[in-house]
């Protein structure tokens, strides 16, 4: 009986989401001119959560993991990979925000605002990123653009040991050249 008890204890928590699930992000992409063109909105509210350590001048980050995959049955292969951070600091004795996108590594944007409203759309969209190369992509087969938000610091909280993703969100498409 106790074991019972205990298995579906353990089924119940692989099976149940938790009460901050990750949210769905609107991911779009398109391949033109030999590139993979990647556009992403976050929700913003997940800024509204991070305020206070905005606000407190830590620096705050929002990465975006972003896989291209080709799908095949039930199975899909990674063919590439890139990651997009977008971080602010604040300066609270200017009250102005040092905004930074990097893409693997590179630093690809800055900015500094003292605009909150123009802060919150730097780090929760980007538009038409050119992350991947279509020169390996094979004509008329679909692909799919699969992307994982993570903040810091988080803002889900949950008892598993490894990370959980913020929001998640996926675009499909049809490479023709």
């Amino acid at each position: 009986m106790t074991t019972g008890r205990l298995l579906a204890f353990v089924l119940a928590l692989l099976v149940l989401e938790p009460a901050d699930a990750p949210r769905s992000s609107e991911v779009s992409a398109v391949a033109r001119d030999g590139r993979v063109y990647v556009s992403c909105t976050f929700a913003a509210s997940t800024l509204d959560e991070l305020g206070e350590a905005i606000h407190a001048g830590l620096t705050t980050s929002i990465t975006y993991d972003v896989d291209l995959r080709r799908p095949f049955w039930w199975f899909s292969r990674t063919l590439a990979s890139a990651t997009v951070v977008a971080s602010v600091q604040h300066d609270t004795l200017t009250g102005r925000y040092q905004l930074t996108r990097t893409i693997d590594g590179r630093n690809e944007d800055t900015m500094v605002t003292d605009d909150q409203a123009a802060g919150k759309k730097f780090m929760t969209t980007f538009a038409k990123l050119p992350l991947f190369s279509s020169a390996e992509l094979e004509a008329n087969v679909e692909y799919v653009v699969r992307l994982r938000v993570r903040t810091r610091p988080r803002v889900t909280w949950f008892v598993w040991p490894w990370e959980t993703s913020a929001a998640t969100g996926t675009a499909r498409f049809t490479y023709i050249p």
